[in-house]
């Protein structure tokens, strides 16, 4: 791992007879976020948030709160810190893998959280064996992990040349769509045969993160360093959307989808071709060529 990355806990994964130390470490760089704090308006003064009593609007410190489960409208039921704390699960230090299933079979609405795992002392070579097996039976591995009192459900994937770790919803804490209430419309096949084609012009051999760019935080890191310089930030003037709240022909917008994409699929085509370079010239009459 670099440097910089900092490891969140130690860990062992447990499966079978095999036991592979490993180090824990985030994903993603919380770093990366910007954020903004609250000031008054007429100083810039920080201000700080507080508790207020519902009954009586006075200020409530930490030292006096509780927590509470209501279970009936405005009707609490209190726990003591110490009773919160026997109700948790003890935190463990092992993930014990109990299945191994292919990886398209976990809906991606389940995914919570991503974790790197990286070896510990003792575990480069169990750790380089599992990564590589998981990705020659293109498998990933499921199975439970406890952490700050909670227990997850987690998969194991290989990625590069180590694994990766997501956190897992419960079944229970994922809404389904028949919730919704979607009812599904009639499609005709010439629809589906131009949306289709719309697909295809539109689609990559795979997901590139290059590709995507965040422009807004670009816009925003600009406008925080014109304030840092003194500079007034002009409001942008808002983007008329392309879409319409008017049903129009499905029809006729695939069909123009499709022509939009034709030409800037061209322009980017013309603009990418290499410009061949000139033929080489003929000798001259009575010379011959130093080409053999």
């Amino acid at each position: 791992m670099p440097s910089n990355a900092r490891s969140i806990a130690s860990l062992t994964i447990s499966f079978g007879l095999v036991a592979i130390p490993v180090k824990l470490y985030s994903a993603t760089v919380s770093s990366e976020r910007i954020s903004f704090n609250l000031l008054r308006q007429k100083d810039g003064s920080r201000v700080k948030q507080q508790y207020v009593s519902v009954n009586d609007g006075k200020v409530v410190e930490r030292s006096e709160m509780t927590k509470g489960y209501e279970f009936a409208k405005d009707q609490y039921v209190m726990f003591s810190p110490q009773e919160l704390k026997a109700l948790e699960d003890a935190t463990t230090h092992t993930i014990d893998i109990g299945q191994f299933v292919p990886l398209e079979s976990v809906d991606p609405v389940y995914f919570d959280g991503t974790y790197y795992l990286a070896p510990d002392k003792g575990g480069a070579k169990p750790y380089s064996l599992l990564a590589a097996a998981l990705k020659r039976a293109k498998q990933c591995a499921l199975g439970r992990w406890t952490s700050r009192g909670k227990e997850h459900i987690i998969v194991l994937r290989p990625i590069d040349d180590g694994l990766a770790m997501h956190q897992l919803h419960f079944k229970a804490e994922v809404r389904t769509m028949k919730e919704l209430g979607i009812e599904a419309a009639p499609v005709s096949e010439p629809e589906l045969k131009l949306a289709n084609q719309l697909i295809e012009h539109l689609s990559a051999k795979r997901f590139d993160p290059n590709e995507f760019v965040d422009e807004h935080r670009g816009r925003v890191e600009a406008a925080i360093q014109r304030k840092v310089e003194g500079q007034e930030v002009t409001l942008a003037e808002p983007t008329t959307s392309s879409g319409s709240s008017n049903v129009v022909d499905l029809m006729e917008a695939l069909k123009a989808s499709l022509n939009a994409k034709g030409s800037k699929t061209a322009d980017v085509k013309e603009r990418k071709s290499p410009k061949r370079a000139p033929a080489p010239a003929e000798p001259a009459p009575g010379k011959k060529s130093s080409r053999r």
